[in-house]
């Protein structure tokens, strides 16, 4: 949690004093923006340590206008390294029924390049992954689906039980997972259709689906 202070003042963007700080990585101030300036040191110790194999860096925000839960990544000119960074949201795309790998995008956007997931994605190595888990703070439509679901407590816990499911996945360690979590809670009795991941890198930004992005205020 990057922004007590802010949020305990009733800000879901900026930080007591006003800034924005998923827009201050590449030199945050000691002063201004002490937790950012700390765990971006930390980031350097670990990646700098011979011991320690830093892979994945996952920035957690909330989404004011978009629904469901999705991700930002970046664009690297290695297109086996894009490719790479796509394998953990089309996972979590499986095991999240509330997970929209449509509305997924890679990009450089100059606006958003004092990300967190845009400076430690030039910062990492190739064999680090960066990204922004978004999740709206409102509701998430099934595939199939017309009527939006309301996220509650129990939704959010269980997306990201998804994402720790993921991570067992990725390296190839389900054998540690007894059985299948409960669905994401639903409003309706009717079946819902199993959600197929499908998105195509498009033009421009190579965002997923090849859409414009309209998501320009988070990240």
């Amino acid at each position: 949690m990057l922004n007590p202070d802010g949020v305990y003042l009733g800000n879901y963007r900026c930080s007591l004093l006003g800034f924005d700080l998923n827009r201050h990585w590449a030199n945050p101030s000691p002063w201004a923006h002490p937790t950012l300036h700390g765990v971006k040191e930390l980031i350097i110790d670990m990646y700098n340590n011979p011991k320690i194999n830093l892979e994945f860096y996952i920035d957690i925000h909330a989404h004011s206008t978009m629904m469901n839960g999705f991700m930002y990544g970046n664009i690297f000119e290695d297109e086996e390294r894009f490719q790479r960074q796509a394998v953990f949201p089309k996972l979590l795309c499986q095991n999240a029924e509330d997970f929209s790998y449509s509305s997924t995008s890679f990009n450089r956007d100059a606006v958003k390049a004092g990300t967190g997931r845009r400076f430690l994605g030039g910062l990492l190595n190739d064999t680090s992954y960066c990204y922004t888990l978004e999740v709206s703070f409102y509701s998430y439509v099934l595939a199939g689906a017309a009527p939006a679901v309301p996220y509650t407590e129990e939704a959010y816990m269980k997306l990201g039980r998804n994402v720790a499911r993921t991570f067992l996945d990725y390296y190839r360690l389900n054998s540690l997972v007894e059985g299948p979590l409960a669905p994401t809670p639903k409003t309706r009795k009717d079946n819902v259709p199993p959600y197929k991941c499908t998105a195509q890198r498009g033009p421009g930004n190579s965002h997923a689906g090849g859409k414009p992005e309209k998501r320009s205020l988070k990240d």
